[in-house]
C-alpha cells in the first residue's frame, strides 16, 4: 500500500510540472511537447519506433539488474504509464545470473534480438554480452530465447553493444576493456556475419584518453549511432556515472570504411554534460528515434535531477529516461543544448 502511494505521489508531482516544448530549427513539422522523465528510473534507454503504426517499444536498465521488460505506447507520453512486461529474468547461477546492465531491441531479419550485459553471481563483474531472440512480430509477444554469449577478439569485462546496418552492412559497436587492463573500456567495431556474431578484423575507435573521459574511471562506452548528414554519427559516454558522466561525439564520412581508426574524428569536448541550473545530472548512454511526427530526430538519454548520490552510481536507482529534439547545425552536427545551455 505503502508503495502505491508513493507511486501516486511520484506521478501527480510529475504530471503538476511544466511540460516543455521544444521546437527543431530544421523541420517544419510540429512536435508535441515532450513530458519529461518519460521513464522514471529507467537507465540506458533504447526505444524503437514503428514505422507502421508509429507506436513505441522502450528498453532500459532495471534498477535492480535482474530483469528485461519491454513497454509499449503509442504516445510519447504515455511511457512512463504503460504497463511493462517482464520478458526474461537472470539466471539463478552461472554467466547471465547478475548485473543485467544496457539491454538494447532491435529488429533484424524479421526477427528481435536483444542484446545486453550480465555477470556471474559467483564473480559478479565477470560482464560479457549476450543475445535474446524473439521470432513474433510483437516482442512483448512470443518467447525470448537465449542464444548465448556475443564473443568478441577478447575475453575481457565487456558490454553495451549495438548494432546499426549501412550500405548493406551490418555492425556491432561495443565497449571493452584492452588485455593490459590499462582503462576500463574502449569503443570497439566489427561487421556482423549473423545477429549474434562478428568477424575480423575487429578495430578500437576511440579510447578513453581525454580529461573529461578518465574521471573516476577510464571509459567510452554506450555508443549510439545515427546517420545523418552525409556522416555517421555515433554518441559516447564517459568517466564514471555520477554527475562527471558526459556524451561525446565520433563521426565518420558516410562513404569512408568504417572498420578504417582513421576514417573515425574525435570532439574533443563533450557534447552534452551535467548543468547545474536546469537540474541535470551525469547524461548518457543514448539512443536516437524519431518524434512522433516521423520526421524530426530526439535523443533518448538517462540522468539524474541532483548531484549528491542516494548511495553509489549502482545503488542510486534515479537515473531516469528523458528525451529532448536534436538541431542541426550547418556542418551536420547535433546541438544539444539550446542558446541557455541546457
Amino acid at each position: 500500500m505503502l508503495k502505491k502511494r508513493a507511486l501516486f505521489a511520484i506521478m501527480s508531482m510529475l504530471l503538476a510540472m511544466p511540460i516543455f516544448s521544444y521546437a527543431d530549427a530544421n523541420s517544419s513539422t510540429s512536435v508535441a511537447p515532450i513530458d519529461n522523465p518519460i521513464v522514471l528510473q529507467r537507465a540506458d534507454p533504447w526505444l524503437v519506433r514503428d514505422d507502421k503504426t508509429g507506436c513505441y517499444t522502450f528498453i532500459g536498465t532495471s534498477p535492480k539488474f535482474d530483469e528485461i521488460e519491454l513497454r509499449q505506447a503509442c504516445r510519447l507520453n504515455d511511457l512512463k504509464l504503460a504497463e511493462p512486461k517482464v520478458i526474461w529474468q537472470k539466471n539463478a547461477k552461472g554467466p547471465m545470473s547478475t548485473n543485467i546492465w544496457a539491454p538494447e531491441l532491435h529488429k533484424v531479419d524479421g526477427s528481435w534480438y536483444i542484446h545486453f550485459a550480465a555477470g556471474d553471481i559467483e564473480k559478479p563483474f565477470s560482464i560479457r554480452m549476450y543475445v535474446l531472440k524473439n521470432d513474433s512480430e510483437n516482442p512483448m509477444q512470443g518467447n525470448w530465447q537465449e542464444m548465448g554469449q556475443l564473443k568478441t577478439h577478447l575475453d575481457s569485462f565487456s558490454l553495451d553493444a549495438t548494432t546499426f546496418s549501412h550500405k548493406g552492412k551490418r555492425y556491432l559497436v561495443w565497449a571493452q576493456q584492452n588485455q593490459p587492463a590499462t582503462y576500463n573500456s574502449a569503443l570497439w567495431i566489427a561487421e556482423m556475419d549473423s545477429p549474434t556474431s562478428i568477424k575480423q578484423p575487429i578495430v578500437a575507435i576511440t579510447e578513453p584518453t581525454l580529461d573529461w573521459e578518465v574521471q573516476g574511471y577510464k571509459v567510452n562506452e554506450g555508443a549510439a549511432v545515427i546517420i545523418r548528414n552525409d556522416k555517421v554519427l555515433l554518441t559516447y559516454s564517459a568517466s564514471a556515472t555520477d554527475h562527471r558522466y558526459a556524451m561525446g561525439l565520433l563521426w565518420a564520412d558516410a562513404d569512408a570504411d568504417l572498420l578504417d581508426p582513421a576514417s573515425w574524428h574525435k570532439k574533443q569536448q563533450p557534447i552534452f554534460a551535467s548543468n547545474e541550473k536546469v537540474g541535470r545530472f551525469g547524461p548518457g548512454h543514448s539512443s536516437f528515434v524519431k518524434a512522433e511526427d516521423g520526421v524530426t530526430d530526439l535523443l533518448i538519454y538517462h540522468s539524474r535531477d541532483y548531484k549528491e548520490l542516494q548511495g553509489t552510481p549502482l545503488t542510486d536507482p534515479n537515473r531516469h529516461a528523458r528525451a529532448r529534439i536534436i538541431k542541426w547545425d550547418d556542418q551536420g552536427f547535433p546541438i544539444l543544448s539550446n542558446e541557455k545551455g541546457d
